[in-house]
């Protein structure tokens, strides 16, 4: 079938929405319809070549990524299932999982979802179930899809392992963005810092993830949420989802939490910022006090390795400095609990989008993303 979807030919350049060829789907695969997809910075990553593998190791492992359809927080129906198909039908609703989940291998079968087997493909761009292509260009060029879903496409195909079934009363937009972002920031509060009632919590960056990492913590009980940003819009944002005190910066708020906690400092920080940098870590491991937690959630560039460490209070203090992928939750269980959540009120999806785009404006909607104007900007497909 033809459909559009955007397409990233090569690094540092823009998206371009084209019409493209799709397969029918193979065995384990379904074609579904998307109503959209949330504009998260992980594509941003590939745009700037910070995701991109070096040359010779994408030629060892027989790998090339682009062009790429990006998008990979998305949500729509079920339109068609491949042989062997045992869990959809077409109908059904999804959310799409950024890091497919098979259920069987070790990671799975001990409840760590998030580190499938299968995420070991996500930068190969190719069918989970085949390492093949099904989607093609007007000139019959095999194009990639971003963590193996592609969600800028307004129709895609993909593995079974990627979807996560919902109920058909939720609203599809608002699903899409748990498929990343909520999951990711909610995750990282909850399960990979643990955050208890109570304590004092610093989150490092209010984009998409970060501001559900301040909805997470809020939600755990935490008694200081301090939301970090420069950029002004997002720290009142914040405040909407749960901060009790924002800073324009690290000094500011490291001041901040000495004060509010009687020089004891916090229990735990989250970095979401946009980019991972290393000289990032110093600071924030300095903003938490004895046995205290710092969680890395942000991407950095495939091939930065440079970080700034204390080793000393590292040791001497007892702290920890964790990473952590989709917020160490797993899709399976935690897309359907979040969106419960949503539904009964609890957990703050609306406000989330600022501002949505059609499917040709999405180079608009990340340039309102590098400004700082959105906390999660959306395209919606027309299916008219």
């Amino acid at each position: 079938m033809k459909t559009k979807a955007a397409i990233l030919w090569d690094v540092g350049q823009e998206w371009s929405v084209e019409e493209i060829e799709l397969d029918p789907p193979k065995a384990g695969e379904v074609l579904l319809e998307l109503v959209g997809s949330g504009l998260c910075h992980s594509d941003e990553h590939m745009v700037t070549g910070d995701m991109k593998l070096d040359d010779s190791v994408a030629k060892e492992l027989g790998l090339q990524q682009f062009p790429i359809i990006g998008g990979h927080e998305g949500a729509g129906k079920v339109l068609e299932v491949g042989p062997g198909v045992t869990t959809l039908v077409p109908g059904d609703h999804v959310v799409l999982g950024f890091i497919p989940s098979c259920g069987r291998c070790p990671s799975c079968s001990t409840g760590k979802q998030n580190l499938c087997d299968l995420g070991a493909l996500l930068l190969a761009g190719r069918q989970v179930t085949d390492m093949t292509s099904r989607h093609h260009s007007a000139d019959g060029t095999d194009l990639g899809i971003m963590c193996c879903i592609g969600t800028f496409g307004a129709h895609t195909v993909v593995g079974e392992a990627s979807c996560i079934k919902i109920e058909k009363d939720i609203p599809l937009d608002k699903a899409a963005l748990v498929g990343c972002g909520v999951t990711t920031g909610w995750g990282s509060a909850t399960y990979a810092a643990d955050v208890q009632s109570g304590e004092t919590v610093v989150v490092v960056g209010c984009g998409g993830v970060g501001m559900n990492a301040v909805q997470g913590a809020a939600m755990a009980g935490a008694a200081h949420v301090v939301a970090v940003d420069p950029v002004e819009f997002k720290r009142e944002q914040a405040m909407v989802f749960g901060a009790t005190h924002t800073a324009s910066s690290m000094e500011e708020a490291t001041a901040m939490v000495g004060e509010l906690t009687w020089g004891a400092m916090a229990d735990k920080a989250l970095i979401t910022v946009g980019e991972g940098d290393g000289t990032l870590i110093a600071p924030t491991m300095a903003i938490i006090g004895k046995g205290g937690r710092v969680v890395h959630t942000s991407v950095a560039p495939i091939n930065d390795i440079d970080v700034n460490l204390s080793l000393f209070d590292l040791t001497l203090m007892q702290k920890e400095l964790v990473g952590s992928i989709f917020g160490s939750a797993n899709p399976r269980r935690d897309i359907p609990r979040l969106l419960r959540m949503y539904q009964e009120g609890n957990l703050k999806l609306d406000e989330l989008i600022t501002k949505t785009y059609s499917h040709e404006d999405i180079n608009v909607g990340y340039q309102a993303m590098r400004d700082g104007e959105n906390i999660r900007g959306m395209v919606m497909y027309d299916h008219a």
